[in-house]
């Protein structure tokens, strides 16, 4: 099967997997049961794309297993983190802010755009499943380290994020020490740079370079739309939270700047 046609079968699997998803949401009165299904969704994307290729190439045996690995990771977190509490407030601000309008919105605005995004950003999974290519080399061994580093540190910040919301001591407080002293998204950070490794990795496949498609969504989504930018709108005017920006980088990782420092 083309490449265009493995494409589509997943951007279709995918959307049907988002729809039930949705009216899951609409169930249980919860929409943010949608950041699961983000994970999870990956998992689909590389299981029906290496199926219908039929191909089986080894690049992209290793690209869907990295692919499972991350996707496992991040819903069980997820679900551990949203576990006994209510909505998250971004959702919750939602429900209240489209009115009438909420049930169609959150299947349109949240899960069909959330479900064409994971398509873009799994765009180097499908290459790397749709083509034969060259056996594996040093360009796919620097690509899996660079996927090692990001998994590593969005799951060590995730990780470090939920022992702190669950200590009652830290409540109504920021978290500003282990990876977040370097940087106030290390989850962010470690997600783009795994997708970036993924990409790496694509690069030996006939016309791989085009998949760039994939780390530039991911990337350009956590940077300027749905991520840092929508998280901190939550947090803007808090005296402690404005020192924490001043002195701390927002992606990147560096040492923390002395209070005088100006970002």
């Amino acid at each position: 099967m083309s490449l265009l046609a493995t494409l589509a079968a997943t951007g279709g699997a995918v959307l049907a997997y988002m729809t039930g998803w949705f009216v899951a949401a609409w169930l249980k009165e919860r929409n943010d049961i949608a950041d699961i299904a983000w994970g999870t969704g990956f998992i689909l994307a590389a299981a029906v794309s290496l199926a219908v290729a039929g191909v089986w190439p080894p690049r992209g045996v290793l690209v869907s297993t990295l692919v499972v690995i991350w996707g496992v990771r991040l819903a069980l977190h997820i679900h551990a983190r949203n576990r006994g509490r209510g909505e998250d407030r971004r959702y919750r601000q939602w429900r209240e802010e489209w009115g009438r309008w909420f049930v169609l919105r959150s299947f349109l605005q949240v899960f069909m755009l959330q479900g064409m995004l994971l398509v873009l950003v799994a765009v180097p999974v499908v290459v790397a499943n749709s083509l034969p290519s060259p056996p594996l080399n040093l360009l796919d061994g620097a690509g899996v380290m660079i996927w090692l580093f990001g998994f590593g540190f969005e799951a060590a910040g995730d990780w470090q994020l939920l022992q702190f919301l669950r200590n009652p001591d830290n409540r109504g407080k920021l978290m500003t020490t282990g990876l977040w002293q370097y940087t106030r998204h290390p989850n962010y950070f470690g997600e783009v740079t795994l997708w970036w490794g993924i990409w790496l990795i694509t690069l030996s496949v006939p016309g791989g370079w085009a998949a760039v498609v994939g780390p530039l969504t991911i990337t350009l989504l956590i940077l300027k739309v749905s991520g840092i930018p929508m998280l901190e709108k939550g947090y803007a005017g808090r005296p402690d939270f404005e020192d924490y920006k001043r002195r701390t980088n927002a992606f990147f990782p560096g040492p923390r700047r002395a209070p005088e420092e100006k970002p």
